[in-house]
């Protein structure tokens, strides 16, 4: 068996892995409390937001703490395709429950089936993921820990979701995107924990890109998208500024012209 190494650059793809999450999660959230304020299209473009937020902040989380990983005896690489599948599926499944959440009648329904979706859809891109880890060697996995690690992800997208539903404030959403950072980074080791190595020595050159040449430039492109998504939402003005803008706006009914 390989020696598998999940920090090989120390505690920064973990700590950064772990930002990334979060910076997610409380972009995610915060959409998705503008988009239950809006209506029609509008709520739509919110939902929207929110589920290329969430999304690319957990792909870009698993990703970023991939650069830490490390097999003795093999070198790695990443199948280019099945890596941005990962990503797509990671976008879709976030979208469909976040839009399950926004749309439904049934809040409580809508809340389980939404948080089964996007769990179950952030254990997919986790798993993809792994699935396009090339090296010198077979991988194995331990089925309690996946179990585990996809049970993780359920409760972390449901709690999401309620905390979407029902937390208003910037600093209750503030607390809940850390908690919610810290569920997402614990299902991606639980699931990084599951995983077992056989090395097969051999010199021949592994197919795909290292982390380097590949992931590390498009989850640096994406945390970019997620500051300037972040930006944005800050600067927008809420439902409220805006009903206060066009009363303030509005002519007083009596005036003298």
């Amino acid at each position: 068996m390989g020696h598998l190494d999940h920090a090989a650059l120390g505690w920064l793809t973990p700590a950064l892995s772990y930002v990334m999450a979060c910076i997610g999660a409380a972009l995610g959230l915060r959409c998705t409390v503008r988009a239950l304020a809006t209506t029609g299209r509008s709520r739509r473009n919110w939902l929207v937001t929110a589920a290329s937020a969430i999304g690319t902040g957990i792909w870009t989380m698993h990703f970023v703490a991939m650069l830490g990983f490390g097999v003795s005896g093999t070198d790695i690489r990443y199948d280019v395709p099945l890596t941005l599948l990962s990503l797509l599926v990671a976008m879709v499944v976030v979208c469909a429950g976040v839009f399950a959440v926004g749309y439904g009648r049934d809040r409580g329904r809508a809340l389980l089936v939404g948080g089964l979706t996007t769990g179950l859809g952030v254990a997919s891109m986790h798993y993809l993921g792994m699935a396009a880890v090339r090296l010198h060697g077979d991988v194995t996995y331990d089925p309690l820990l996946v179990g585990l690690s996809v049970l993780i992800a359920v409760v972390a997208a449901t709690a999401a979701l309620w905390a979407a539903l029902n937390i208003k404030s910037p600093v209750a959403v503030t607390i809940a995107s850390l908690i919610m950072g810290a569920a997402v980074s614990s299902m991606h080791y639980t699931g990084m924990f599951a995983v077992g190595v056989r090395v097969t020595p051999s010199a021949e050159v592994l197919p795909g890109a290292t982390a380097m040449q590949f992931i590390f430039p498009l989850a640096v492109g994406l945390g970019s998208y997620l500051f300037l998504t972040s930006a944005f939402v800050a600067l927008s003005p809420t439902a409220g500024e805006r009903a206060a803008s066009a009363s303030a706006q509005r002519p007083v009914q009596g005036a003298a012209p």
